[in-house]
């Protein structure tokens, strides 16, 4: 088709500027550089970049302009396979949407842009970045009816009723002080942000449907060339495709930590004599890490956690039946945690034998400060107080569902007044990425360290050794195993 045939050869105002990164790994093909000088509405050629020499015959030989026009499609398929290359590698919608950002501005020839993600279905996420534009320009461009700009048009546009499967054309304003009937706030905002053009391309494909649209804004009255358009169509059909898997990725890991939040407490309980505090966070594909606390009779309280193999739908499901259970068996005959663990060890045996968990269970006597816990191949809990931060020793259990007979010593604890007991699952551990000796260590060395205005509050204490040990955050779209923790601290 012609609107596929490669066009000829790059001119200096329409050839695309790469970022300085990509550059270095564009080839020479045929002794030609394949980068050329930037538009002089966008950025100035980069440093130690030839500029296009002049012809030096005005009817150069059929050969020549063979050639030439071979380079340039060489070029502008280089150019396409780097960008795609690294849009491809994007793992997050805000990383992906930012990544077409700046490669779609290379493209176009501009230097500033926006991004409004705004999925057909309403079902979201909704979201608008901006390259070379601050927080308050966004908000400035989103003072602008919709309708009087190229990107609203797209985004309200689609679907057409008439036609559901077509993708609308982009849009281009040449000059927004001179475009007939544009809204007089468009001119006023575009003057107040000084951007004099822009080219709005669609972010929907037959397949993927609309996801939103893109906005590119020129400093000076521009437009995209014939062959600017014609790439920057191929690049953007290939990342709204992108995009569209990360939005579905995105959406079944929203779904799954829903899940994992409604399996858990609402709300901790209320119990005189100590305070509670949890923190939870969802790995992308979803884990079976639980915490638990249960009221139970004569001011006693049942303090739990645990993690279940596996990841995704079916381990949530295990561990609200896992965690159910232990509460039941906890109403029973909580005062003695291995009696718990162990219903509860028989109970996965019979139920789900190709399934493992482990635990650790506390019976808290708030009013006489005294704790009976069991553990069953958990981390051992951390006490926490001014005088003193050490691991709770815990007898040595395998877990649970890979013994035939599980029975280990219970330990009892008295925590001291104004000390915190935090129990807590591997995957704050596993997720620091160190040797379980190191790991240990980070975790005592981040409880210690706990100032003193902060020891009264376990959300405090959690929340401390959360950023101590994890100093990137717990970023939920980040492959790892589920982080649990849960503090007690003790009148």
């Amino acid at each position: 088709m012609a609107s596929n045939a490669p066009v000829g050869k790059p001119t200096e105002m329409s050839s695309p500027h790469l970022p300085k990164h990509l550059q270095q790994h564009l080839p020479k093909v045929a002794g030609i550089d394949s980068t050329v000088p930037a538009p002089p509405h966008t950025k100035a050629p980069l440093a130690g970049v030839p500029a296009a020499a002049a012809p030096v015959d005005a009817t150069p030989a059929p050969g020549a302009l063979i050639t030439d026009r071979l380079a340039g499609w060489v070029s502008d398929l280089t150019t396409l396979h780097e960008l795609t290359e690294r849009l491809i590698r994007t793992a997050a919608l805000d990383e992906a949407l930012h990544e077409l950002l700046g490669a779609g501005a290379a493209l176009v020839g501009a230097r500033r842009g926006m991004a409004v993600l705004e999925p057909a279905d309403g079902l979201g996420p909704a979201t608008t970045i901006g390259l070379g534009l601050a927080h308050a320009d966004l908000g400035t461009i989103e003072t602008v009816p919709r309708g009087a700009t190229g990107y609203g048009r797209l985004l309200d546009g689609l679907p057409d009723p008439s036609d559901p499967g077509r993708v609308p054309e982009p849009i281009a304003i040449h000059d927004v002080r001179t475009e007939e009937g544009l809204d007089p706030r468009h001119r006023e905002v575009a003057a107040r942000l000084g951007y004099a053009a822009s080219y709005a391309l669609p972010l929907a494909t037959e397949e993927a449907g609309r996801l939103g649209a893109v906005v590119w804004l020129y400093d000076e009255p521009a437009a995209p060339t014939d062959r600017q358009r014609h790439l920057i169509g191929l690049y953007g059909r290939f990342a709204t495709e992108h995009l569209g898997r990360l939005l579905q990725v995105e959406r079944a890991r929203v779904q799954v930590s829903t899940v994992a939040e409604e399996l858990l407490p609402s709300r901790l309980p209320r119990v005189p004599g100590v305070r509670l505090a949890a923190r939870h966070g969802t790995g992308p594909r979803g884990g079976g890490d639980w915490y638990d606390a249960l009221p139970l009779p004569e001011g006693a309280l049942g303090l739990s956690v645990g993690s279940v193999s596996g990841t995704g739908p079916s381990a949530l499901a295990a561990m609200g039946r896992l965690r159910a259970s232990l509460r039941a068996y906890a109403v029973m005959e909580g005062e003695d945690p291995v009696a718990v663990l162990s219903d509860l060890e028989l109970l996965l045996r019979l139920t789900e034998p190709a399934r493992s968990a482990t635990a650790l269970f506390a019976y808290a006597e708030p009013a006489r400060r005294r704790l009976v816990l069991a553990g069953a191949g958990h981390a051992p809990p951390l006490l926490i107080g001014e005088r003193r931060t050490e691991y709770v020793e815990t007898s040595l259990s395998a877990p649970l569902g890979m013994l035939s007979c599980w029975e280990a010593p219970s330990v009892e604890l008295s925590p001291a007044p104004g000390e915190t007991v935090l129990l807590y699952t591997d995957g704050l551990l596993r997720r620091t990425g160190d040797p379980v000796d190191r790991a240990f260590a980070r975790l005592h060395a981040a409880a210690a360290s706990v100032s003193r205005t902060d020891r009264d509050d376990p959300g405090a204490i959690a929340d401390h050794v959360l950023r101590t040990v994890l100093p990137d955050g717990l970023d939920p779209a980040v492959e790892g195993e589920d982080v649990v923790l849960l503090a007690a601290r003790f009148d």
